[in-house]
C-alpha cells in the first residue's frame, strides 16, 4: 500500500509536469523556439486564481455558500486564469519572440530568460514577495482497502485533467483546421505560407494554447503544494522542460510520457533514496536517456538539411 501510494503521488506530480511540458512541446514543435518564460506564466495563472477566488468568497458567495456555487465559482476563476494567461502568451510572443524568428537560437534563449525574470520581478512588485497560502480547488480524499490507501481528490483531478488535455490536444492537432495549420507550420513555415496559411496567427494561437495550459497547471500545482510566490513556476518549469526533452520535444505523447515518468522517478527517489538528492537523480536519469537516445523516448531523429 505504501508503494502504491507513492506511485499514485508520482503519477499525479508527473501529470502536472506533463501539462506544462505540453506547452513547451507545442511551442517548440511549431515555432521552433524554447519559451523558458513558460514556467512563470504558471505563476501568473496561480495568482489570478488566488485573487479571483478570494474576491468571489468575500464579495459574491457569502458566508456559507453551497458546494455547487463554490464549484462553479472556482471553475469560472480557472477559466479567467486561462484567458489571462492566453492573452499574456500572445503578448509575449508578439513583443519578445516575433522579432527574433529569423535570429539565432542564442538570441531567443537570452530573450526568454529576460522575459522570465521580468515576470518574476513584476509579480514581486504587484503581489509582494511573501508566500501566500493557496486554497486547493478540491478537498478531501478517497479511502480504499479499509483505510490503508488514501488518495487525495486533487491527485485524481490532476491525473484526469492531464489525460483529457492530452487526448483533446491530439484530436485538435490531428483533425481541426487550425491544428492542421499548426502541423504544416511545424514542417515548413515558408511552404505553409505559400499554401495560404497565416503563419503569424498560427504561432500566436500556439502560444495562447500553451499559456492557457500553463494556467491549468498552475492551479493544479498550487493545489498539490499550496504555497504561491513569485518564483513558484521556476523549478517546475525546468522539470517540465526536462520532461519534454525526456519524452521527445515536439511530440505530444512524448511530453505526456516524459512528464509521467519524471514524476514517478522523483516520487520514488524522495521516498526510498533521499529528498535532497531527488532532483540530482532526476537529471541524472535524463542524461543517461539522452546519451542512449538523443531524440528522447518518442522523438524522431530529423537530419539537418544543408
Amino acid at each position: 500500500m505504501e508503494f502504491l501510494s507513492y506511485l499514485i503521488n508520482g503519477i499525479s506530480l508527473g501529470s502536472i509536469y506533463a501539462i506544462i511540458a505540453l506547452g513547451y512541446t507545442m511551442v517548440y514543435g511549431i515555432a521552433k523556439m524554447l519559451n523558458f518564460a513558460h514556467g512563470d506564466v504558471i505563476m501568473v495563472g496561480g495568482y489570478v486564481v488566488f485573487y479571483a477566488t478570494n474576491f468571489a468568497r468575500s464579495s459574491l458567495l457569502g458566508d456559507n455558500p453551497s458546494a455547487l456555487a463554490s464549484g462553479l465559482s472556482t471553475l469560472v476563476c480557472v477559466i479567467l486564469a486561462m484567458v489571462v494567461c492566453g492573452v499574456l502568451g500572445v503578448i509575449i510572443e508578439a513583443l519578445a519572440y516575433k522579432p527574433l524568428r529569423r535570429a539565432g537560437s542564442l538570441a531567443v534563449l537570452i530573450t526568454a530568460i529576460g522575459v522570465s525574470y521580468f515576470l518574476q520581478n513584476a509579480a514581486q512588485l504587484l503581489f509582494g514577495a511573501n508566500p501566500k497560502n493557496f486554497t486547493p480547488v478540491v478537498s478531501g480524499q478517497l479511502t480504499l482497502f479499509g483505510g490503508q490507501l488514501r488518495i487525495s481528490f486533487v491527485a485524481l483531478l490532476t491525473i484526469v485533467a492531464c489525460v483529457v488535455i492530452m487526448v483533446a490536444l491530439t484530436l485538435f492537432t490531428g483533425r481541426s483546421k487550425m491544428g492542421k495549420a499548426m502541423r504544416a507550420c511545424s514542417e515548413d513555415q515558408g511552404a505553409a505560407q505559400l499554401m495560404g496559411i497565416n503563419v503569424n496567427s498560427t504561432i500566436s494561437m500556439t502560444f495562447a494554447i500553451g499559456s492557457a495550459l500553463a494556467a491549468i497547471a498552475g492551479v493544479l500545482m498550487c493545489s498539490y503544494s499550496p504555497v504561491l510566490q513569485p518564483t513558484t513556476g521556476s523549478m517546475p518549469g525546468i522539470k517540465a522542460f526536462t520532461a519534454a526533452v525526456f519524452g521527445g520535444i515536439g511530440s505530444i505523447p512524448g511530453a505526456f510520457l516524459g512528464g509521467i515518468l519524471l514524476g514517478i522517478i522523483e516520487a520514488m527517489a524522495q521516498a526510498y533514496i533521499s529528498t535532497q538528492l531527488s532532483n540530482a537523480i532526476l537529471f541524472a536519469v535524463l542524461i543517461v536517456v539522452l546519451l542512449v537516445k538523443p531524440s528522447g523516448l518518442l522523438g524522431k531523429y530529423v537530419p539537418e538539411k544543408v
